[in-house]
């Protein structure tokens, strides 16, 4: 199959889209694809998660199942844990997960083995779209070089773009329609296909000179994120040492027309981007024997930020001539941000892990996650959110508010809480009941 044939086959719609990864990323575009009527393929290592989709059910909170089965009923979608079928796809779609090691260096398993399983079965014809977040350079340097033992050309015989992921959950005035795409292709020929694919279900689509610039785009975007908010954090921090409240600074100086943004601090970073994203580029800067001081400073701050909570809480439970050893302790929300059933990078986990070893007896309540599970070396796999009661809450010495969700009637908290640490001012509409508060 040529470019031409190609770029038909999308125009027409008759291209098949395999996606690599179906989650927070992989799901929405699947649902983006198969809605402007192409034909889908959704691949995941996981089989419960192909079992749960061929099913027609959702397994992300914001995403409704309804979608998905409207897809299936009209044949529009099929999961599957056989990489064997990617030869089926004329445009893969590849948005797999980034992490890091113990080390914090990349993790480039899940890239480098999917990267592998598109060797096994490139043909002419294809266009490959990585859209993890990674380094700049991953697509030449990983992608490419395996691509090449299969003896095509690329920007001729196959194409290869690097689109960045711009998903934000439960975000209810974007969605992957209107979020503009970036995209970057190893030669001319690359990004002309890869635009026509995404310019075809997407609103706007931005492109940029090279694989290399798209990778750094969205590193920038998270960087300008936790920068900006290790300076409000790190003003918290001072705040509080001046007895000068934050949340009512920030809150003032948002009211400039011009030059400034409003960042909010919190108990930390929490997803799967913000708190890793900096690490990529440190890593690949020292390549180039450059130092990302400014950087590395803002992730320190950030990752500083759950023992400061911690000493909260310390410091709230002495006031009441108690200690964080053996106190019942409820963490409200852990989720890493408000209305979203995600608990990746989610501060809550550190601040719960600090907490324990401290001695506290640990309950959580999160109205999104309803039970936990081992993530790396945290793990509260024995927990389940409990219920707000009366009960509940009276029988805690101290409720810790992480994430600040909005189904949460913080007055019905408080009035019925001994102690309440807020770590999002989420209780500044309290009317009652505020010398129970410390705000964090």
């Amino acid at each position: 199959m040529t470019k031409s044939d190609l770029l038909e086959r999308i125009r027409t719609r008759k291209a098949r889209v395999g996606v690599v990864g179906l989650g927070y990323v992989g799901l929405p575009l699947v649902l983006r694809f198969g809605e402007e009527r192409f034909p889908v393929i959704g691949f995941d290592v996981d089989p419960n998660k192909v079992s749960k989709l061929r099913a027609g059910e959702s397994y992300i909170q914001h995403i409704a199942s309804s979608r998905l089965q409207t897809l299936l009923r009209d044949n529009q979608f099929d999961a599957t844990s056989d990489f064997s079928r990617l030869s089926e796809a004329d445009c893969i779609v590849i948005c797999v997960p980034t992490p890091l090691t113990a080390k914090k260096d990349p993790d480039m398993q899940y890239i480098e083995n999917t990267a592998d399983a598109v060797c096994r079965t490139l043909r002419k014809g294809q266009l490959i779209s990585l859209e993890s977040t990674t380094y700049p350079g991953t697509t030449e340097e990983v992608l490419l070089e395996k691509f090449r033992s299969t003896g095509l050309e690329v920007g001729k015989d196959y194409f290869l773009v690097f689109s960045p992921e711009r998903e934000d959950p439960g975000n209810p005035k974007f969605s992957t329609r209107t979020i503009p795409k970036v995209v970057g292709g190893i030669t001319g020929n690359c990004l002309e296909v890869g635009e026509a694919m995404y310019a075809a279900v997407i609103d706007r689509v931005v492109t940029v000179s090279s694989t290399r610039a798209a990778e750094l785009v969205k590193l920038l975007e998270n960087i300008y994120r936790s920068v900006n908010i290790a300076l409000v954090n790190e003003l918290k921090l001072l705040g509080h040492r001046m007895n000068i409240d934050i949340w009512e600074v920030i809150e003032a100086a948002s009211t400039k027309p011009f030059g400034y943004t409003a960042f909010y601090p919190g108990p930390g970073l929490g997803g799967h981007c913000i708190p890793i994203d900096p690490f990529y580029l440190s890593w690949k800067a020292k390549e180039y024997d450059f130092s990302t001081r400014f950087i590395q400073l803002a992730g320190e701050i950030n990752t500083a930020m759950p023992h400061y909570i911690v000493e909260r809480v310390a410091g709230a439970l002495n006031e009441r001539s108690k200690s964080i050893r053996g106190s019942k302790i409820l963490i409200l929300g852990v989720a890493y941000k408000r209305d979203v059933d995600d608990v990746r990078e989610s501060p809550a986990l550190e601040i719960m892990m600090q907490l324990k070893e401290r001695g506290a007896e640990l309950s959580y309540s999160d109205p999104y996650i309803p039970r936990l599970h081992r993530m790396r070396e945290y793990d509260f796999s024995y927990l389940s959110s409990v219920a707000l009661t009366e009960e509940t809450l009276h029988n805690m010495e101290m409720v810790v508010i992480v994430t600040d969700h909005t189904n949460i009637d913080y007055q019905f908290v408080v009035d019925h809480s001994q102690s309440v640490v807020d770590t999002r001012n989420a209780t500044r509409r309290v009317a009652r009941g505020m010398e129970k508060i410390t705000l964090a």
